[in-house]
């Protein structure tokens, strides 16, 4: 288990997104986190207090937490630094980089020195099968994205939310880092062999009552070629009865990829369902979630009318509005 409370570390993060992962948790899970330590020239702020190393041990903060989630999940020369240090304190240390902690010499060596933990979130623990495709009981919803980042996770967890608030059966299925430690279960995703992806999630999703709905954490973007396999295989091995677009209206190019540009929600929707078809003919697109956190009150709900009024679907940024409505679409079904 992963002591806590944390202390999330944004190193020297370029910009908030790039903090998303400490973004995530401070968000969904307030209570186990004392304070942020940033580093000089760090951009991101998650809205927690700033601590040194030692003031948060002090406050009962027991793992530090790689809140960073950079391109390639690398461990920079300068961050062993802090991290060694917090082990010599008392810390364990969380990380969810495809740069295991473990792989690092030096912080292998201080944890066998000091006693500390070094817990690699982003490691699959378990034998996942290759996926067989049998139609499960229980029912999916999957968020699609037009990119990386644009709130997948945080629709999920808003709508599961939102149903335990009324008393329906729903569970949110963590398949990335940042779910996996807001959670402390999950499968991660990315990490885990190509063939064995779609039957990891066939897994983390099983037989459930019919009228339970399990929240699957989207990943990547089919239009994003970096990181469309991840995508790909969960809708086939997630057959989710139904799925929401989830859109960041202020990008102007796919996220690392400025020679892309950010495709429309029509096009994610006329792409997502032929293919969500092939694993569950009953599949159909039910809402749209909108990132509205670059906008103004006034801007986002005008964006989100504009939105509905030309989709045709419910459309609302459910960490800012409340998922109501998206979870009026699926008790609809």
């Amino acid at each position: 288990m992963i002591r806590t409370p944390y202390l999330l570390f944004l190193g020297d993060a370029p910009d908030n997104l790039a903090a998303k992962v400490a973004q995530g948790i401070a968000d969904w899970n307030p209570d186990a986190v004392v304070g942020q330590f940033r580093m000089e020239g760090c951009k991101a702020d998650v809205g927690v207090p700033d601590m040194s190393l030692q003031e948060a041990y002090d406050k009962g903060a027991r793992t530090l937490v790689v809140g960073v989630a950079n391109r390639g999940g690398v461990i920079s020369e300068a961050w062993l630094k802090v991290l060694t240090e917090a082990m010599e304190i008392g810390y364990d240390l969380a990380s969810g980089l495809h740069n295991l902690l473990r792989d690092e010499d030096v912080l292998k060596a201080t944890s066998a020195r000091s006693g500390a933990t070094l817990h690699d979130v982003r490691v699959p623990t378990v034998a996942y099968p290759i996926a067989n495709g049998k139609k499960r009981t229980g029912k999916r919803c999957l968020a699609i994205g037009t990119d990386c980042s644009v709130g997948k996770m945080y629709t999920a967890l808003a709508m599961n939310a939102e149903m335990e608030k009324r008393g329906m059966k729903s569970t949110f299925r963590a398949t990335g880092q940042t779910g996996i430690l807001v959670t402390g279960r999950g499968v991660p995703l990315d990490a885990v062999i190509a063939d064995f992806m779609a039957g990891a999630v066939e897994w983390l999703t099983p037989d459930n009552d019919a009228d339970h709905w399990d929240h699957i954490e989207g990943q990547g973007s089919l239009f994003h070629v970096s990181y469309s396999g991840v995508t790909m295989a969960l809708i086939h091995g997630g057959q989710p009865d139904a799925i929401i677009l989830a859109h960041e209206p202020t990008r102007t190019h796919m996220r690392g990829l400025p020679d892309y540009d950010l495709p429309s929600l029509e096009a994610l929707r006329d792409m997502v369902l032929p293919i969500a078809k092939v694993a569950n003919p009953d599949a159909q697109v039910v809402g749209v979630s909108v990132n509205t956190k670059a906008l103004s009150d006034e801007e986002a709900t005008k964006l989100c009318e504009e939105i509905e009024a030309r989709l045709g679907l419910p459309t609302i940024d459910p960490f800012r509005h409340g998922a109501g409505r998206l979870v009026d679409a699926l008790a609809a079904i």
